[in-house]
């Protein structure tokens, strides 16, 4: 079973979420914040990390970037999942070092797709 961090501050939005990846078997980690979300992330060493970009204290790109510069996390597949659908969004995100990127609301069946060709290539 693959471990999720999920970090992400919206409470709907992290509820919805992470239930529905629950019921698909995966085990879910919740964090509020990008301080909390790279703490848990040193932590935990999730499988794959669902990174909202739009966060309080430390935002997903700062976070991100923090991640990518420390051995133990910097291999771990990052979405970045936020409300801009702009496509210079996606280039941000990915420049911050994200592996995919996501629109908000969550399209279940896409992320999934995305979320499970990550985990392949980890595995």
């Amino acid at each position: 079973m693959a471990r999720i961090l999920l970090v992400e501050d919206n409470e709907m939005n992290r509820d919805m979420l992470s239930r529905r990846l629950v019921r698909r078997g995966y085990d879910v980690l919740l964090a509020v914040d990008g301080e909390v979300g790279l703490a848990m992330a040193q932590e935990h060493l999730p499988d794959l990390i669902l990174m909202d970009m739009s966060l309080p204290k430390m935002d997903g790109w700062e976070a991100t970037r923090a991640l990518r510069a420390d051995e133990a996390t910097c291999k771990i597949p990052v979405i970045a999942l936020t409300a801009h659908a702009m496509e210079g969004e996606r280039t941000k995100a990915l420049d911050a070092g994200c592996d995919d990127f996501d629109t908000k609301p969550v399209e279940l069946p896409r992320l999934l797709d995305k979320m499970e060709r990550l985990l392949g290539a980890v595995q």
